[in-house]
């Protein structure tokens, strides 16, 4: 039986839940798992912990802010139980019209999962396809987790989250690595 991965995303003009839908697809046409999305402004996050594999996804907004949605409830996060789980993180940004904050939001939900006793998982090195400054979530040359640009770099998208989706599976436990050539 396959395992099911819990996503959570929050969005606000629509980016981030077509990239939640993207990988849901790319995992389930792995056969290794079924993903159930939830879009946090209309979830209890309460619900995170019955998985034992989480995706989160955010966008950054203004300055490094958390989209309005995962503002609201990240809160909420304050009483969940992560322990044991292992999660991964997406996010979105504008890497040209905030070079200096690129998907920082993505590193105020990190801080939030590692603080409730998750561990991350699908962290993703920082290659010459960005351009961007800065980014709170990137730690020694490594994004903490998915960074897509769907501002700038959309016909980037697709081709990043298959190969994060492989890491990610593999990281999870669900997948054998692939031998890189």
């Amino acid at each position: 039986m396959a395992a099911t991965i819990g996503l959570f995303y929050g969005s606000t003009e629509g980016a981030t839940a077509a990239a939640a839908e993207m990988i849901k697809e790319a995992i389930e046409a792995t056969g290794l798992a079924t993903v159930e999305i939830h879009d946090v402004g209309y979830t209890d996050l309460k619900a995170m912990e019955q998985y034992d594999y989480l995706i989160l996804g955010v966008s950054t907004w203004d300055i490094g802010q958390l989209q309005a949605d995962w503002a609201r409830k990240l809160p909420e996060m304050d009483q969940l139980d992560l322990t044991g789980k292992k999660v991964a993180l997406f996010g979105l940004g504008d890497q040209y019209g905030y070079p200096d904050s690129y998907v920082d939001a993505m590193d105020a939900l990190g801080e939030k999962v590692i603080q409730r006793g998750g561990e991350l998982v699908g962290f993703r090195l920082v290659d010459e396809s960005y351009e961007f400054e800065y980014s709170r979530a990137v730690i020694d040359g490594v994004f903490i987790g998915l960074a897509l640009d769907e501002d700038n770099q959309s016909d980037l998208s697709r081709e990043r989250i298959q190969e994060w989706v492989q890491t990610v599976l593999e990281e999870f436990g669900l997948a054998e690595p692939v031998a890189v050539a």
